[in-house]
């Protein structure tokens, strides 16, 4: 039911979108649109960094999810539609994460004009948290039957991913394609320097076992030879049963985890209770599904906040 509201909701939309491009107050004269650049529209902060950053000053690129909003929790409105009928890229994460994202490029109306890039194409998909399962039977989790979007949170799948949007720019834009290439190898030097810091400063951690409010440390766990044990689900809705604080309270205890982590878009709340049961520390892991309105002020960006998360799991790992 939810789903075919949601769907005459779009339809209403795309009627409206229809309307304003008749009467000339849609397309390029869109606040969103910007004449003689590709104009791009990625769904959150991850994609719009490397967005921005390989598109450059050929590129004018919006980002649907604002600052502060959890993605798992944001829907898309009537303006988000304008604003993708006058782009010619889309770029979404796949892998499950916009489960949105059919219906709302259905209600675009742009038909072949544009071009949609799947992030998180070619990349080798992670389905549940068999490293869950390892550390206590039966965690209860419905979403682990499901696939892992959080691609973006390993370095390793963010240069992949940076590679996938530049073959797109390219493609959409082939007059501008050694500006493309220039900007994409600086980013590259940037993805691969903090590829090896992680490398690096996971290489000879005492402990591998992290604990999380959330489970989005998947990728990341992988890459660098951790293994996460998550109070909630692939979804930070997701609630756990009594049984699962208790069965990881003893998995703290048991195997000397000193902290447990939370991130800032989502309540902190069962984190510090299961801390405060096992007599440990908290600290943040940020899973990067958005920036604070703080951390853009701050100027943070995908690599000065996952340098900080490494920062934070060294500390807690020694």
């Amino acid at each position: 039911m939810r789903r075919w509201t949601y769907r005459l909701a779009l339809f209403a939309a795309a009627l409206i979108i229809a309307a304003g491009c008749d009467n000339g107050k849609a397309g390029n004269n869109d606040a969103d649109v910007a004449e003689g650049k590709v104009n791009v529209v990625t769904t959150f902060y991850p994609l719009y960094y490397l967005a921005e950053g390989i598109g450059g000053e050929d590129a004018h690129v919006t980002n649907l999810i604002p600052a502060g909003v959890e993605p798992h929790d944001w829907t898309p409105k009537s303006r988000d539609l304008q604003t993708a009928s006058g782009a010619q890229l889309f770029i979404y994460n796949g892998a499950g994460l916009e489960g949105w994202v059919e219906d709302f490029l259905h209600g675009t109306g742009s038909g072949g004009s544009l071009r949609t890039v799947e992030a998180s194409q070619g990349i080798e998909l992670i389905r549940g948290n068999p490293e869950e399962a390892d550390a206590h039977e039966d965690h209860g989790h419905e979403a682990d039957l499901d696939v892992d979007p959080h691609t973006w949170v390993s370095p390793k799948s963010m240069l992949k991913m940076a590679s996938n949007i530049l073959e797109a720019y390219v493609a959409a834009d082939p007059a501008h394609k050694d500006g493309y290439e220039s900007r994409y190898n600086e980013l590259k030097a940037k993805l691969e320097e903090l590829d090896g810091k992680m490398t690096e400063g996971l290489a000879n951690v005492a402990k591998r076992d992290i604990v999380v409010s959330h489970q989005a440390f998947g990728y990341l766990c992988r890459d660098y030879g951790l293994k996460q044990v998550a109070i909630m689900g692939l979804s930070p809705d997701a609630e756990p049963r009594a049984q699962d604080l208790l069965d990881i309270a003893k998995f703290v205890k048991e195997n000397g985890v000193k902290t447990i982590f939370f991130e800032e878009l989502v309540s902190d709340q069962l984190a510090k209770t299961l801390a405060a049961e096992a007599n440990v520390g908290t600290d943040v892991l940020n899973p990067l599904e958005g920036l604070t309105s703080e951390q853009e002020k701050a100027g943070d960006d995908y690599v000065t906040i996952m340098e900080r998360n490494l920062q934070n799991l060294r500390k807690a790992l020694q």
